[in-house]
């Protein structure tokens, strides 16, 4: 699985293999300049849902459904309904509430849930269930949610041996973004696989430093024009001679 948020990488992560393509709300803080996922609202889902879905005709499409807007289960169930109408395939809520889960279920929608670190409850970006406390907790959430029906959970920021126990218990496929090498999937944020920002994380792996090329290219596009050398000969068009012609002598 990775993060898609507009039509041409949606495009490319489907040529590339990728099963899941996730709309996350990370499209708040990487694409849209907010400050917090806790800003992304329905409708910028919804807006980059139809896009990714334009690139991705056939494949699955995950989204979250965005901060405040599954407080009880009714509102989980329109709000869910609102994003698989854009063309969501399976949405994705944090936190620990399989009441959320059953009701989405029996509305016959698809649900992951998501475990550990949740950005858009947790200020702080740091590891979860590192004492046995918080795991035995974060365990029993991952029961629940499992026996509420979810088709996937995600593990976020989590230790190795936590996720593998988890992956091994619950009955539903367990996705990891920092939780080691033992679920059943991986995700990860296109931006930060992509190096789009200087900032890089331990769970991240950069697989190209796409900023510095963006950074690149402008800068020499910006010289180019400012120097005359864009455009080039190759870069234009000319008229016919004869139309040439007779427009020049009619304005003269």
């Amino acid at each position: 699985m990775l993060t898609a948020y507009d039509y041409p990488t949606a495009k490319a992560e489907v040529e590339a293999g990728v099963d899941i393509l996730l709309v996350g709300d990370s499209v708040g803080t990487n694409i849209l300049g907010y400050q917090s996922e806790q800003e992304v609202t329905l409708a910028d889902i919804a807006h980059h849902v139809r896009a990714v879905r334009r690139g991705a005709a056939h494949a699955t499409i995950l989204t979250d459904l965005p901060y405040k807007t599954y407080d009880t289960p009714e509102m989980a169930v329109a709000n869910a309904r609102l994003l698989r109408e854009a063309g969501a395939d399976m949405v994705k809520f944090e936190g620990p509430h399989p009441e959320i889960a059953a009701a989405l279920v029996a509305a016959g929608i698809n649900v992951c849930g998501h475990l550990g670190l949740e950005p858009q409850h947790h200020a702080e970006k740091r590891l979860k269930g590192r004492s046995a406390q918080e795991a035995r907790s974060l365990l029993a959430n991952a029961k629940a949610l499992d026996a509420a029906g979810i088709s996937m959970l995600v593990l976020e920021l989590i230790p190795e041996e936590v996720a593998a126990t988890v992956t091994k218990i619950i009955a539903a496929p367990t996705i990891g973004i920092g939780a080691g090498r033992h679920t059943d999937g991986q995700v990860l944020v296109i931006c930060d696989m992509l190096g789009f920002t200087p900032v890089n994380f331990r769970h991240n792996r950069r697989y190209h430093e796409v900023g510095p090329l963006i950074g690149d290219a402008s800068a020499h596009y910006v010289r180019d024009v400012r120097e005359g050398r864009f455009p080039a000969e190759a870069n234009v068009f000319h008229m016919p001679e004869d139309e040439l012609s007779i427009f020049t002598s009619d304005a003269a």
